[in-house]
């Protein structure tokens, strides 16, 4: 079903080096690829002389010494983070330690829903506890500086507090990992929630920047199209669910087989989870039926 979407794996910049990726724009890659970052997780420096950066990246030494060294003679003002997974904010408090600059975002990390009794926090290793922005802002705030305006965009989903930032200079936006050129985005409850994610791309769908800088991979380039496939995307995602759940109740791990075909192994379980996102909405909607709250090990049938 990912063949639907026109992915674009092209990614030239390598780790801890600078690159001017769109006027205005510098982009940094951490040193940390893998099944979930792709080639590592890239910091953005905004403007030029007094600038803003965006998603420091991991607590890694090399990566904020790349990142201070691309803005040595420079004043950053603002760090902007777009989520609070480990290998986007935690080097936040090294640059503010380094520079002065005020820490911006939606707010700490959260779940998108409460625990049920008995469940676990799953992700909690990978989400950094830790982070308090110096200011939280809401949907719409924009902050300025000498060269560039970002406006805050609330695009929950991905994470609770997931949030893009428009740059309005260069009619652009910074997607953090809601919208990605390489990949879907993973959606894991409770950490995340389908309704919530569904919701964003709907926001992001009637807005006109054609390119978004994400949190991986290339620039995703005429944006609003490709928001538009990631919807129907998921939407056929649903429609497959429901299909495997006509044949007759089944658990998430046999859900995961039947629609998820040539699956990395490494990428099973955040396939679970995703269907599980799937699973809430579809029970919260009454078109799925299960005992108890929707959870990973539960048995789901048609309503």
């Amino acid at each position: 079903m990912n063949d639907n979407i026109p992915f674009d794996k092209s990614f030239s910049l390598a780790p801890d080096q600078v690159q001017e990726i769109a006027p205005g724009v510098r982009a940094i890659a951490a040193d940390n690829p893998g099944p979930f970052t792709f080639k590592g997780t890239i910091s953005y420096v905004v403007g030029r002389g007094h600038v803003a950066v965006i998603d420091p990246g991991p607590d890694d030494a090399a990566h904020v010494a790349a990142l201070l060294d691309a803005v040595r003679g420079e004043t950053v003002t603002h760090i902007f983070v777009t989520h609070t997974h480990r290998d986007h904010s935690p080097a936040a408090a090294r640059i503010k330690a380094a520079t002065g600059a005020q820490v911006l975002a939606e707010g700490p990390h959260r779940l998108a829903r409460p625990l049920h009794t008995g469940e676990m926090r799953r992700l909690d290793a990978s989400a950094d506890m830790d982070f308090r922005p110096d200011i939280a802002l809401g949907d719409g705030e924009t902050v300025s500086g000498r060269s560039w305006t970002l406006q805050a965009v609330t695009t929950p989903g991905h994470t609770a507090n997931h949030m893009a930032f428009a740059f309005k200079e260069a009619n652009l936006l910074f997607a953090g990992d809601h919208v990605m050129a390489w990949s879907t985005t993973i959606v894991a409850p409770p950490d995340g929630a389908m309704t919530d994610y569904m919701a964003s791309l709907y926001k992001l769908a009637h807005r006109s920047e054609p390119l978004y800088l994400s949190g991986h991979g290339a620039p995703v380039r005429n944006a609003p199209r490709h928001v538009q496939y990631l919807i129907r995307h998921r939407q056929a995602r649903e429609a497959s669910i429901l299909h495997r759940l006509g044949k007759g109740e089944a658990d998430i791990p046999t859900i995961v087989r039947a629609v998820y075909i040539g699956l990395d192994p490494r990428l099973v379980g955040a396939a679970a989870l995703s269907v599980l996102a799937h699973m809430e909405e579809l029970v919260a909607r009454g078109a799925v039926k299960t005992e108890g709250p929707p959870s990973i090990s539960g048995t789901y049938r048609l309503a």
